[in-house]
This record gives C-alpha cells, structure tokens and sequence, in this order.
C-alpha cells in the first residue's frame, strides 16, 4: 500500500486511523518540458485551435482552449469581445443580471459561442441560470462552479441541470481527484474543472489544509476523463505561459486563468492612483472583499478563503494574449508538436529544483517578461 496506519493495540481501529500517501505530487515548479526533435519550421506553423465533441452534450466545439476564470474581474463581457477575435473562451461571472445579457447577446451574437453561463448550486443561483438560458437559447456552456466539487448535493445538482438541458455543454467542478472527475462526468458533466487551491488570489490551502500539487492533479484528472471520454479543465497555478503550455502538456483541454487576465482595462475594475502609479484591485471570489460586495459580508458559519491584492494596471489585455498563445506556440515546436492536441503525446517531463535564472530579478523594463 502507498499509505500508513498508525497502528494500536486493537487492530480493528486501523480502517479509522489516518493516512499518509507517499507518492510524489508535483507542481508546474517542479518540472520542465524536455525538448526533441522537431521537423516545425516556424512557430507561425503551429496549429492552437482545437476541435472537440463532448461526450454528454453532443456539441462539436472549435476554438482556441483558453479560458478566463468566472470571477467577476475575468468573467466580463469586455474580456469576451476581446477574446473574440482569437476565438478564446469565458466563462462569464454569475453576477450580471439578466438585462445585461440581453444587451450582451444583442451588440455581440458572435461572441456567443465562445462563452458560459456561470451558475452556483443555490436556487437563486439556478432561477437566474433558467432566465438567461431561456432568454438567449443560442448561449450553449453552462458553467457548474462551486469550492467545493466533492458533496453529494453537487453531484445531484449537476445530474438536475443536464436533465434540464441535455443538449448544453456543462462544466462542473472543482474537483483534483480521478474518481470524482469520473463521478462528475457520469451525472453528466461534459468538462471537469481541476485545482483546489492553486490560484494567485485563493487562500483555501492556508484556511483549510486542503489540496493537490496541481501539475498532478492534472495528468491524474485528465487520463480519468479521457478514459470515459470526457475533458478537463486545468484551472488556476499558472503564473505565466510556460505554466500554461505545461497544462496542456499533462493533458488538459481547456486551461482557465484568472490572475494572469487581471489588471486589464477588459477587467473593468476599478483604476487606482497611488503615488503616481496605476493599479487595478482583484480579489478571489471567496474573499470578504467578494463577499461582502456581492453577499453581505462573511456569513458567521464560514471564513475568507481568498486575498485582495492590487496589480499594476497592465492596459489593454491584447499584449497578454499575444505573449501567453505564441508562448504556446513556441513550446509546441520545442517538442515537435505540429498541433496543440499533439502536445501531451510529445511531452516528457523533467523533474527541476530550479526554473529560472533569477540574477536580475523583477528589473525587465517589459510588462510581459
């Protein structure tokens, strides 16, 4: 066994004593992309779109795989237009009303395909799911998103919203083990989300103790959903582009970002001056910062489990995509994958002590270096 008991004189009691896995779980850190020989001429000849059918809605889907997060700094309609013309994806925050939707799916139908409508597992949360998709029917993701992915009660929750609309592509999480990735698919999520803790604003490993290294939960969540024909979602650790080709690398199909899309005028967040410089406040969506906008405050029964920072205003998000998408592109002709869906096919990874060669630090007088 991998795991071990703390063992007592009654041996009965050994089932209920705790466990300690040993196997090594790794992170984006702790790895480096190997790199092999290549037959790609240029970058330019790297293919980043993908085609892919989901196995509960049916839904064929082409576009680049790419994803901001739904939190209400990322999730906007301003970051979908942007992404628009790069075919990239957003998963819309749940806390727009169903007027601005409207007004949404009217100046932009074209960017229609390329978003979800997030919804929470609260009734509220479901009665404004109902209204969006019954008045704007072309919107074909919905967005499952909780904390906490493992309770019962969420799995039914998604099992009563793919009934409700079998034909609509539903993404459901978060979850980093392989058997709740296979729990999720068959109560008919199309797309699980992946990562417990891993993100820049998430407090969650801090207040609880909770979580998985996030390169593995990766590669063990994706070869669970591949196995039953379903996707994954890699959602929050990436900290630049590399982070993001190693995502896909492990298996991902989809990589969500939150933090590396804050900061942005698409963001529409709030612009602070403080002495003389630019800054843009984002906050996790379980942070009393979130919850004392959109809640009330902390309900006396929880804690915050994300943090309130201010990053440098970084301008329009188009500098950003460029570099995150041909930074891609540029690791795909390191390992000679033709296509973005060839790379995990390609991939070895390299256990690392060490990424970077930090010497000058933060001096880069680029935004994006």
């Amino acid at each position: 066994s991998s795991g071990i008991n703390a063992e007592y004189g009654d041996n009965s009691l050994l089932g209920d004593m705790p466990r300690i896995d040993f196997e090594v779980k790794l992170g984006y850190e702790d790895v480096l992309f190997r790199p092999k020989r290549s037959t790609l001429a240029s970058r330019s000849d790297v293919t980043i779109e993908r085609e892919i059918r989901f196995r509960n809605s049916g839904l064929k889907y082409r576009g680049v795989p790419v994803m901001a997060s739904n939190m209400d700094t990322t999730g906007t309609f301003s970051i979908a237009r942007a992404f628009r013309n790069h075919r990239m994806f957003v998963c819309i925050h749940k806390h727009y009303t169903l007027e601005q939707w409207l007004e949404f799916a009217a100046s932009d139908p074209e960017a229609l395909e390329h978003v979800a409508v997030s919804s929470g597992s609260s009734e509220r949360d479901m009665d404004k799911l109902r209204a969006i998709i019954t008045a704007i029917p072309s919107v074909q993701f919905i967005c499952l998103d909780v904390a906490n992915g493992y309770s019962e009660h969420f799995v039914e929750f998604v099992k009563k919203v793919r009934s409700l609309y079998p034909t609509k592509t539903i993404i459901a999480g978060n979850v980093v083990t392989g058997e709740m990735v296979e729990e999720l698919i068959l109560a008919g999520a199309d797309l699980v989300k992946v990562g417990i803790g891993p993100g820049s604003v998430c407090t969650t490993r801090k207040k609880t103790g909770v979580g998985y290294p996030q390169l593995s939960a990766v590669l063990e969540c994706a070869d669970a959903a591949h196995g039953l024909g379903g996707h994954i979602v890699a959602d929050g650790g990436c900290t630049c582009p590399g982070d993001i080709a190693k995502a896909f690398g492990a298996g991902a199909d989809f990589v969500m970002l939150g933090g590396m899309f804050a900061g942005h005028d698409e963001g529409d967040g709030e612009i602070i001056e403080k002495d003389g410089q630019k800054f843009v406040k984002f906050y996790g969506m379980s942070s009393s910062t979130a919850m004392e906008k959109h809640s009330g405050g902390v309900a006396n029964y929880r804690t915050s489990e994300g943090k309130t920072v201010l990053l440098p205003y970084k301008g329009s998000i188009e500098g950003t995509i460029q570099d995150i998408l041909g930074g891609v592109r540029s690791c795909c002709t390191y390992v000679g994958a033709v296509k973005l869906k060839e790379l995990p096919k390609r991939t070895t990874f390299v256990r690392v002590t060490r990424q970077l060669n930090e010497v000058y630090g933060s001096k880069s007088i680029n935004k994006t270096d």
